[in-house]
């Protein structure tokens, strides 16, 4: 028995000598850039088919559907002062991963006996720690039942999802087969997390993909939206959609519905001003109102709760306006310029769509800059005082450092366009809002976009690997931002430069659009998302 105790004291006290290592090892493993990583969000992209599940979230008879899905995984290098840069990953990495509407109301969550799958349930995660991030692979794909109450023919949506279905397969056969030829473009290099089979999806979207556009509603709500302002990918987006080749008039061959309404326009003509009154309140009725109508008028919103149905928002109280209809906000696929996790967007459904400035409606002027060598500037940022990063970024670096041109205000007759163009490094800092065109004006003037983000997931990080051309840093990072720059060897600083100029055409607004250029990305990212979910028929239920 003393031997005993001799022993669970020597134990206890050893316990308590390792503690202190314990929780400092935990708080450091913990750590994570403020950038939420996309990647780790998209089960579907793009190694190995997973059989998925979704049976616990569907009550008594309503049929859950299990497709295969797809998950990714990406090592980031670590480097001086913390943040991450971008190698990208090797070739021999293998990638896992409340007024009453005038139209009948639609069923709403309390009068279905229907449960909506839980978001980011811990349950659902695998959460590996590595280094300063936590990677998470969401391996679950979500089935949605037809309504009940609406007795149609399934025929036309088995075929439909059964084409779905030989996609999924061609994209996972892809992954590790070679490239087919293009002579357009053939996507390659880290800046891809899997190239063949991005460029197998986009290939299969060209071939099949068909979108609705309800043809209900009146400009400018409707049919209608910005293209001038930081908004104008909203407008431009509702433009193209009307006359691209991807528009299906038979809504039985859709695989998506298109809910062409602009919250810019919303936010122009009917936002309320009164500041007595709920000025979210007229603008999220319209949005009920119209939701409403699609619902009675077709069958398909019912059909599957909305989870086949996409918005375009750049506003940024678009994610708030999704709110006034519950599914909308819950199921349906959000493309949105504010990709703010904090805000609600999931990125196992929505879509982060970027924020371009178009001052004349066009590219014209804003695109291409000098080689590196002539760019004298180590990094650059000028822009207004708001949000919680913009005012640290300002008392650190504003004015303090000539290699480091911080200003709130640029100085007297020196061109915003030109200091984009004669820096190395172009600084985009959240304001408000996590969404800036700052990072796609790096991209079209060839500096490396550096960015301090909270919460936010970067256009197309389903297929785009960030950390190959851009620098992602903490609020943490702030102070240390030049040792951190000039840390970032010439060799890396090149390949993250031409890297960046490569990934370009995905952001560039082009009239009429172009192959693989920002609609059609955008587009393709509403595409996985519809691979990710099979909408069942009442004959499979």
């Amino acid at each position: 028995m003393g031997s005993w105790r001799n022993s669970a004291t020597s134990s206890m006290k050893l316990l308590w000598l390792i503690l202190p290592f314990m929780v400092v090892a935990v708080f450091i493993g913990v750590k994570k850039s403020n950038l939420a990583d996309g990647s780790k969000y998209y089960p579907w992209v793009w190694s190995s088919v997973i059989t998925s599940y979704s049976s616990s979230a569907i009550k008594d008879n309503e049929a859950v559907a299990a497709v295969g899905s797809v998950s990714l995984g990406r090592r980031p290098t670590v480097v001086e002062g913390g943040s991450e840069v971008a190698e990208g990953p090797s070739e021999d990495y293998v990638f896992h991963q409340t007024s009453n509407s005038s139209y009948p109301p639609l069923a709403m969550e309390d009068e279905m006996d229907v449960e909506l799958p839980a978001i980011a349930k811990e349950d659902d995660m695998n959460v590996t720690l590595s280094g300063p991030d936590i990677f998470v692979s969401v391996n679950q794909t979500h089935g949605f039942p037809v309504d009940a109450r609406i007795n149609r023919k399934s025929t036309s949506l088995d075929k439909l999802e059964a084409r779905l279905g030989r996609a999924r397969a061609a994209i996972k056969e892809a992954e590790s087969g070679n490239k087919t030829h293009d002579p357009d473009y053939v996507p390659d290099g880290p800046m891809y997390w899997n190239a063949a089979a991005f460029q197998r999806s986009y290939l299969e979207m060209e071939k099949q993909f068909k979108v609705f556009v309800y043809e209900e509603g009146e400009p400018p709500i409707f049919h209608d939206g910005p293209c001038k302002n930081i908004y104008a990918m909203e407008g431009n987006f509702i433009y193209q959609m009307e006359t691209t080749k991807y528009r299906t008039k038979n809504p039985e061959k859709a695989h998506v519905f298109f809910l062409p309404m602009s919250a810019t326009m919303m936010v122009h003509y009917i936002f309320e001003r009164n500041p007595n009154v709920d000025h979210w309140l007229p603008m999220k009725q319209t949005i009920k109102d119209y939701v409403d109508l699609v619902g009675s008028k077709y069958p398909f919103w019912n059909r599957s709760l909305g989870a086949d149905h996409f918005t375009v928002a750049c506003h940024d109280w678009g994610p708030e306006l999704s709110k006034a209809v519950p599914y909308l906000f819950k199921n349906s696929i959000r493309a949105l310029c504010n990709a703010n996790t904090s805000e609600g967007f999931n990125p196992t459904k929505d879509v982060s769509i970027p924020e371009i400035l178009l001052p004349d409606g066009t590219t014209h002027g804003i695109l291409n800059g000098p080689s590196p060598r002539y760019r004298p500037v180590l990094a650059f940022f000028a822009g207004g005082v708001h949000g919680p990063i913009r005012p640290i970024l300002l008392e650190y670096w504003q004015d303090k450092d000539p290699d480091l041109q911080v200003h709130k205000y640029l100085p007297k007759g020196v061109s915003y366009m030109a200091m984009l163009r004669q820096s190395k490094y172009c600084i985009s800092p959240s304001g408000y809002e996590v969404a800036s065109p700052r990072m796609v004006e790096a991209l079209y003037t060839g500096c490396v976009p550096v960015l301090i983000k909270d919460g936010y997931v970067a256009p197309f990080s389903d297929v785009l690997n960030w950390k190959s051309f851009a620098v992602i840093l903490t609020v943490e990072d702030i102070p240390n931002l030049k040792k951190i720059l000039t840390g970032i060897s010439t060799r890396q600083y090149l390949r993250m430069q031409m890297r960046g100029k490569q990934v370009r055409r995905h952001f560039e607004v082009n009239f009429p659009p172009k192959r693989y250029d920002v609609f059609h990305m955008i587009l393709h990212s509403v595409w996985l998302r519809r691979l990710n979910i099979r909408i069942q028929g009442v004959a499979d239920s």
